[in-house]
């Protein structure tokens, strides 16, 4: 399927958001998800279903001062 990543189009073979995470390489990351404009706790990302087309967006946190 196709989605889009953080603005970037990636066809991907999850069919979650967990398995997508895992899949392009965040399974081990702590970040905060949203999905199609929506903040997507971590707790749901297992049972999320993703759709062709759908727009998820992965943000990592970042230390600065």
């Amino acid at each position: 399927m196709r989605i889009e990543v953080n603005g970037t189009a990636q066809d991907i073979a999850a069919d979650t958001v967990e398995d997508a995470l895992a899949e392009l390489g965040w399974a081990e990351a702590r970040v905060a998800t949203a999905l199609n404009g929506e903040f997507l706790p971590r707790a749901v990302r297992a049972t999320q279903p993703l759709r062709d087309g759908d727009c998820l967006e992965v943000l990592a946190p970042m230390q600065g001062g």
